[in-house]
């Protein structure tokens, strides 16, 4: 694999990083006619994430960085490894710490799986700041590759048997005991939302509950539970065209559970761990749940189905109902939800649901520290009667005058939280529309490295 963070005894022929505000660039050009020369004709002048790379006799003499002006955003530093030439490279003094390296490493990332290529590309790396943690850098950027790769890998490659492949594989890594339930067998054990939204995938792409668990069962229990759509039709109610492209990323709740998940047990945190992940294909068969149909839930609350393209909600209602069964105290959920959260705060920040002002507070304070934008949103008790049916406890399509469709959802999956301890939902995008420097389009880990520094504070 590759790590575009390394130590000192890996490092090659190393180049200094030279990071610069506009007035330090201005200072650092004054005496250098040539690099000042360089520095007219491409723009730079210290703006953040600008990147100047200044030649030598034999390739790259030393690189300019710049940081602008305003704070200190080290996420800026993706940039970097988008930006520089094959090499080693390390910060020059007086910059650099844990977070400007993640960035780094994070802006490495590249999905290349289906490109052909005669060699093995060579790339940037970075020396590791001096007495950084360069194993917890590697568990936190590790987990953000996996839940990229998985989001970015197409639904012809991940279906829910991939899915539990890849939980057993985390499981085994960690010592984790990983579970599953599959097909006609979840509703013998009770789950039969999630038989009801996969069931009209062909039989190897079966919908099943995957279940891992790890940790001493004596320390407090954290549940992770993440939405596995792998490829989301919108079942009967069929999307449009545009609206299934990018539907291979419907199992990206999924993605970012396991991967928050790997963090806590790579870094050992004191917690009884389980990760529940229902993972099934909205598909289209003669066996499609219908418009109208009513279903069981674990719970024993019957849900009317006025959209066969809100099933999310569905899977996670059987997915919560069994993470209440361990008694947790701390309970997060992630989902590609809704549409409603990105007309919310568009595809860079992360919308929240919780009841617990305590959590709230420190999501959002994490979310700032981590450089990792999250907002919270009410639980508004005002659009509950919006999920109210005629003939069923309640119904996964709001009535149209509630209009706030993620906070719906939310207060859907509120009447499946575990009553025990804390709750939050998470509607993430995980998906960047545009590419910049250090972020190409496609998948992008979001929320997991604040909920990281959460789980931290609570429990280490």
């Amino acid at each position: 694999m590759f790590e575009p963070v390394i130590e000192a005894r890996d490092a090659i022929d190393v180049k200094l990083v030279h990071a610069l505000t506009p007035a330090a660039a201005a200072t650092f050009l004054a005496d250098r006619l040539s690099a000042r020369a360089l520095a007219q004709i491409s723009g730079f002048t210290g703006k953040s994430g600008q990147v100047l790379v200044l030649p030598g006799e034999s390739g790259v003499e030393s690189v300019l960085f710049g940081i602008g002006d305003g704070p200190a955003d080290p996420m800026a530093c993706r940039a970097l490894a988008a930006k520089l030439p094959p090499g080693d490279y390390a910060f020059a003094p007086g910059f650099g710490d844990f977070d400007s390296a993640l960035a780094f490493a994070l802006g490495s990332y590249r999905f290349d799986r289906y490109r052909s290529r005669l060699e093995e590309e060579t790339r940037p790396r970075l020396l590791a700041p001096a007495g950084m943690d360069l194993a917890r850098l590697n568990a936190v950027a590790q987990a953000c590759v996996l839940a990229r790769d998985m989001i970015n890998t197409p639904a012809n490659d991940l279906g829910p048997l991939q899915i539990e492949t890849i939980a057993r594989e985390i499981g085994q890594a960690y010592g984790a005991k990983v579970s599953c339930v599959v097909g006609e067998a979840l509703l013998d054990a009770n789950y039969p939302a999630v038989h009801a939204v996969g069931r009209a995938a062909h039989p190897t792409r079966s919908p099943r509950m995957i279940e891992l668990e790890w940790g001493d069962a004596s320390h407090p229990t954290l549940a992770l539970v993440g939405k596995g759509v792998v490829f989301d039709t919108g079942g009967l109610d069929i999307k449009s065209s545009a609206g299934m492209r990018l539907m291979k990323k419907d199992m990206g709740g999924a993605a970012h559970a396991l991967a928050l998940g790997r963090m806590v047990m790579a870094l050992n945190i004191p917690v009884h761990l389980v990760v529940l992940v229902p993972a099934v294909e909205n598909a289209i068969s003669g066996d499609a749940m219908r418009p109208g149909d009513v279903l069981s839930s674990r719970k024993g609350l019957t849900i009317e189905v006025g959209n066969t393209d809100a099933e999310g909600r569905l899977i996670l209602a059987d997915a919560l109902t069994r993470a209440a069964e361990f008694d947790p105290v701390l309970t997060l959920d992630l989902a590609t939800l809704t549409g409603a959260a990105r007309m919310a705060v568009g595809p860079q920040i992360v919308p929240f649901w919780t009841a617990d002002d305590g959590l709230a507070a420190e999501i959002a304070a994490a979310g700032i520290t981590q450089f990792d934008p999250l907002w919270r949103l009410p639980l508004w008790a005002g659009y509950e009667g919006a999920l109210d049916s005629d003939i069923a406890d309640l119904k996964n399509d709001p009535d149209a005058w509630a209009q706030a469709g993620s906070v719906t959802a939310a207060l859907f999956l509120q009447r499946f939280a575990p009553a025990s301890g804390s709750w939050a939902h998470f509607d993430i995008f995980g998906w960047n529309p545009k590419a910049g420097p250090g972020r190409p389009s496609g998948a992008e880990a979001q929320a997991i490295r604040a909920l990281l520094a959460v789980i931290e504070r609570r429990f280490s």
